[in-house]
């Protein structure tokens, strides 16, 4: 730690030093760094009299006078470099380098510019197909068509799709829009009315615990969804407890362990158990330990399979009996690669467990988006939160202007 102040000299200093500095040439005194703000003090964590310039002593011989003429200063290099960093330090700390406006690294700006980049990437197999139709466009018949086939290869469906241009038509006669660019505005504005429905904040703490069960079909990620989704919610300083539910599919049950291992949580499970009974220990044990949040894994399972769908329905009822209104989230985790196949599931968890949520997992390259439009459409289901990659800040939560800005730009 450097010291940007001059010392106290010792008192006991004799008159012969004094007459001698006066006779002898005065030796040139390195540069004295100005007295530095209450940063330093809060940077390092010093006290505030490591940086207070020493009082000046009774009796102190007088500083030697500069002769009439002398030499111009060289600056002492290491002081100047001294002065340089503590100055970028103070501004660094006052804001002055880093207004509000400005891009700091980390910054709440910066975090969502790179995430909307993750999205638009993830969903540029469809954005690149509809952007390209208004570049140098003329509005006639041949738009409609190929935007009708955009959208129908994007899995829009074909309600969303033939809702969106009957309203875009409607829209471009009335307004009497003659750019391809404010034809493209108009869509983007429909697309985003369209979402808006879906767009839907997690509310926590309505219950002590919350209880969150968590259902899917194989391989859309509901074991990875929900270890991000508990450190979301440490981040919004909920304890969280997890139930491996998930007794059939082949070390589930570690591959949730090593996400509570991740995110220091406790995880409930058997070696060989009833799900339904694995999810009740749960929610006892949530309630005992006064726990905020309870999330159940379930076993992955198509809808066309009937048995396995009622077990669903009985770990439900099983939960409710654990604790009364509980669950109170009931999440359906969709792979966002499936096509309209999402849209059937959709319908199919809904109907057994009156889905409260979804979570819209891979969109990341080869998805096609457009399937949220047709959800929409036929059974608006919000949408919690969407997924484009395996990082933990590769889930956020859904926004109909963030998803309509990455497909239309």
């Amino acid at each position: 730690m450097f010291s940007f102040f001059k010392k106290k000299k010792p008192e006991a200093e004799t008159s012969v030093q004094a007459e001698s500095a006066a006779a002898a040439p005065a030796a040139e005194a390195p540069a004295e760094a100005p007295a530095q703000p209450g940063f330093l003090r809060r940077l390092f964590g010093a006290s505030d009299d490591t940086f207070v310039p020493a009082p000046e002593t009774a009796g102190q011989a007088p500083e030697p006078e500069e002769p009439a003429a002398r030499e111009a200063e060289v600056p002492d290099p290491v002081a100047t470099k001294i002065a340089e960093e503590a100055a970028v330090l103070s501004n660094a700390y006052e804001g002055q380098l880093f207004p509000e406006t400005a891009e700091r690294p980390g910054s709440e700006l910066e975090k969502k510019k790179s995430w909307m980049a993750r999205l638009k990437a993830g969903l540029s197999k469809t954005s690149n197909n509809l952007s390209l139709l208004f570049v140098g466009a003329r509005i006639d018949e041949d738009l409609y068509e190929e935007l009708e086939s955009a959208l129908l290869m994007s899995d829009a469906g074909m309600d969303a799709t033939q809702y969106l241009l009957d309203n875009l038509r409607r829209k471009v006669k009335e307004e009497k829009l003659l750019d391809a660019a404010a034809v493209k505005a108009a869509l983007k504005s429909l697309l985003v009315d369209m979402l808006r429905p879906l767009e839907k904040p997690l509310e926590l703490g309505r219950h002590e615990p919350l209880v969150m069960m968590i259902a899917g079909v194989n391989g859309a990620g509901k074991t990875t969804t929900i270890g991000k989704l508990a450190k979301h919610m440490q981040r919004f300083e909920q304890s969280v407890l997890l139930a491996a539910g998930d007794t059939f599919r082949a070390a589930a049950r570690e591959q949730l362990m090593v996400w509570g291992q991740r995110n220091n949580v406790t995880v409930i499970s058997q070696a060989s158990g009833d799900p339904a009974a694995v999810a009740f220990d749960a929610v006892q044990s949530g309630r005992a330990r006064g726990v905020d949040v309870v999330m159940v894994d379930t076993a992955g399972r198509l809808p066309t399979q009937l048995h396995l769908m009622e077990e669903l329905k009985k770990i439900k009822r099983v939960i409710g009996k654990g604790m009364e209104s509980a669950p109170h989230e009931v999440l359906l985790v969709i792979d966002g690669n499936t096509g309209q196949n999402a849209l059937a599931q959709v319908k199919a968890f809904d109907d057994a467990l009156q889905l409260t949520g979804l979570v819209i997992t891979k969109l990341d390259g080869t998805a096609k988006g457009g399937i949220l439009a047709a959800i929409a459409r036929t059974r608006p289901v919000p949408v919690y939160f969407i997924g484009v990659g395996e990082k933990l800040e590769d889930l956020q939560p859904f926004s109909a202007d963030e998803f309509a800005e990455a497909l239309l730009g």
